[in-house]
């Protein structure tokens, strides 16, 4: 795939960690990609960190935001798809570190028919720490040093850090949607506009990736591996509150138990007003 890729990175309120994921995104040996960072409506600062980091990018950078009216993130995401220039969407959390090659391993993913959903290695408070505030930069960091940080439990596990060719075996799941993470994926655009996008009906935290991926296979589509090519490095972060849980597991619950495959306040409804009961999903 020789086209524009667009990368969309999620942020809410976490400079630190933005401006570390922006350096390492800098840094990638692909640079046929254009940058988006989809803001769930942070305050200026964010904003002024991404004008500092315009001019040192090799790439074009957009800012999407929309107001503070809680955690919306399937909704900024699908604001950033029609911001998106490229025609395949490459999702990064904010606070999701990536190497070098990263983008240019997503490319060699890319395939018709198929979504790709990758993995990450969690690092420990006290070595995120370090890395904000001590400018360390561990997406250049070489396999002795990731072996020493697991060996020190600063990372969870090394197996995502690990690049192998395992070729078919990537279709193994194809069909399953469960365990795929929603901080390190990638589709085409018109794959995501004909399923109508993420589904903006899921509020606060959890669960809107599990349904586009849940949609995104019954429209024929499969889900394509993308361990031991393109994990990142994730900061530490106290966990998200997640009291809007319930009703986001009532309305998975409900699109698993249809057989409809499009957003029912995708895309094509971004402007439109929300319905919150969990019997809307």
């Amino acid at each position: 795939m020789d086209d524009l890729i667009t990368v969309i990175v999620a942020t809410y309120n976490r400079e630190d960690a933005l401006g570390a994921v922006l350096r390492s995104m800098s840094r990638q040996s692909d640079r046929h990609f254009e940058l988006i960072v989809a803001d769930d409506g942070s305050r200026s600062a964010t904003a002024d960190m991404i004008e500092s980091w315009r001019p040192r990018l090799p790439v074009t950078l957009k800012h999407v935001w929309h107001e503070d009216r809680g955690f919306r993130l399937a909704e900024i995401r699908n604001r950033a798809i029609r911001a998106a220039s490229g025609r395949y969407c490459v999702f990064l959390d904010g606070d999701c570190i990536a190497r070098a090659d990263f983008v240019a391993s997503h490319r060699r993913l890319a395939e018709a028919g198929c979504f790709v959903t990758g993995n990450r290695t969690l690092m420990s408070r006290e070595l995120s720490e370090r890395i904000l505030a001590g400018g360390l930069e561990p997406e250049s960091w070489g396999l002795a040093r990731h072996l020493a940080c697991r060996w020190r439990r600063d990372f969870n596990r090394i197996a995502p850090l690990l690049r192998l060719p395992i070729g078919p075996l990537r279709k193994l799941s194809g069909r399953r949607w469960r365990g795929a993470r929603g901080s390190n994926m990638a589709f085409f655009r018109s794959d995501l506009e004909r399923v109508d996008g993420f589904d903006a009906s899921y509020i606060g935290w959890g669960r809107e990736d599990s349904d586009l991926f849940v949609r995104l296979i019954r429209s024929g589509l499969r889900r394509k591996d993308g361990r031991f090519a393109t994990g990142v490095l994730h900061l530490w972060h106290p966990e998200s509150p997640r009291s809007e849980l319930p009703e986001n597991e009532a309305r998975l619950d409900l699109a698993l138990q249809s057989d409809r495959w499009r957003a029912l306040h995708g895309l094509s409804r971004l402007d439109e007003p929300l319905r919150q009961d969990a019997g809307t999903a």
